[in-house]
């Protein structure tokens, strides 16, 4: 036997429940992962919450929880080539990341080695975030010289969208609460208060004008910079539906280009990206893990242990 993270019906994370589940095994073509780490996105609760948000991921109930994990090889399926047992990888499992196993090979899965010089933890940050914050910057065409205005900057994507924004040469202005803003200009950020009256404040902080934007919460950001006189095309929402303000470009993670985890982790592994884990929660406390995560003040990033 062993334990998964499961929930009979949607609801907050009081329908969460650790469980002892019969041990998966990897079949012909699939590859079983011992997980260590897995790492909370908020949709994983908006799956588990929301009816209507589940519905269009095909997620029903009931059903494991979590999207992305890392961890170490420790069965290999006949015909699957590719992997070796003890081998550290990261990657994707809607509804079945918060496990002790999670038996890969599904079409839609991703499972990759995970390089020399970067811990689980911090590999499990990566499926959802990182593919997601290179999608948002290659949207707009960020380049070198830019001014981009971040919306969500201190959240899980954002800490990304920070970093590898600076390292292509942009100044970074971001937006997030007072209590973040320190920790945004460790990133390299300049912070700015969300909230009514964003456009002005954006405006004094950098009166020779914002060249592009990305929104990683809502549509706040979006509008501003339309306000400001942004081209559409130069913006970039990941949470405002297909059809969002003004013409501005709608995308996500799997939109990012083929080689946007080797950019990541070679940033990584070199120094000029860290990842900042906000907390650690064992399995038996997924409830507060979640909770924490659905509250949205989160400085970083969220990891289940197991």
């Amino acid at each position: 036997m062993s334990r998964a993270v499961v929930h009979e019906s949607f609801g907050g994370p009081e329908v969460l429940e650790v469980r002892e589940v019969e041990e998966p095994h990897a079949g012909p073509g699939e590859v079983r992962v011992r997980v260590t780490a897995a790492c909370l996105n908020p949709m994983d609760w908006l799956l588990a919450s929301v009816p209507e948000v589940a519905a269009r991921f095909g997620y029903t109930v009931p059903s494991g929880f979590g999207h992305d994990f890392a961890g170490v090889v420790d069965e290999v399926g006949a015909g699957c080539e590719g992997f070796a047992v003890s081998e550290h990888v990261y990657g994707a499992a809607l509804g079945r990341a918060v496990a002790d196993f999670v038996v890969a090979g599904r079409p839609a899965e991703t499972l990759m080695r995970t390089p020399e010089g970067i811990s689980d933890e911090v590999a499990s940050t990566l499926p959802v975030a990182g593919l997601t914050a290179v999608a948002a910057l290659d949207a707009i065409e960020l380049r070198a010289g830019d001014t981009v205005l971040v919306g969500g900057a201190a959240g899980g994507v954002g800490v990304f969208v920070v970093q590898l924004a600076r390292l292509a040469g942009a100044r970074v202005i971001g937006t997030a609460s007072e209590g973040t803003f320190e920790f945004l200009a460790e990133l390299g950020a300049e912070p700015v208060a969300h909230g009514p009256g964003l456009a002005e404040r954006v405006r004094a902080l950098a009166p020779e004008g914002v060249s592009a934007a990305t929104d990683l919460f809502g549509t706040e950001t979006a509008e501003a910079a339309l306000s400001l006189g942004v081209a559409p095309e130069r913006i970039s929402t990941i949470a405002a539906g297909p059809n969002p303000p003004g013409g501005v470009r709608p995308t996500g993670g799997a939109a990012a280009r083929p080689d946007a985890f080797e950019r990541i982790t070679d940033a990584i592994v070199a120094g000029a990206i860290t990842v900042p884990i906000a907390a650690r929660f064992p399995i038996e406390e997924i409830r507060d893990a979640v909770a924490m995560q659905a509250g949205r003040h989160v400085h970083g990033k969220v990891v289940v242990t197991m």
